[in-house]
């Protein structure tokens, strides 16, 4: 995959988020500080709800980090910093992200499904 001059990289698991940037046409990333991440939006992924039936927070845990994650990527959308942006993530945390990405931020995915 080609990435054009300026596209933000962001790797995301459930803890971590990793930022870089592309340099230029020769396929370099430069890595970027990532900041902070709010993990204060404990209503994303409600579904997940601790009982105990399921004692383990983490589910929650991670799903507020990635509501996180998407409210820095829309500011740095909405402040004019982001022209192109590739995401690298687990199924379950981009569909986390996806549900709280603003409209500017939203891309048209394209699905692809491997054909055998």
């Amino acid at each position: 995959m080609e990435l054009g001059n300026g596209t933000l990289v962001a790797v995301v698991d459930g803890k971590h988020l990793q930022l870089f940037k592309s340099a230029g046409n020769d396929g370099k990333l430069t890595a970027l500080p990532a900041g902070d991440v709010s993990t204060d939006n404990k209503g994303s992924g409600g579904r997940h709800a601790s009982s105990s039936a399921n004692p383990a927070d983490h589910q929650q845990d991670e799903d507020a980090f990635a509501a996180g994650v998407a409210d820095m990527l829309n500011k740095r959308a909405m402040g004019g910093g982001v022209d192109h942006l590739v995401v690298i993530a687990a199924p379950r945390t981009l569909g986390e992200l996806r549900k709280h990405y603003h409209k500017r931020l939203k891309p048209s995915w394209r699905r692809k499904s491997p054909r055998t």
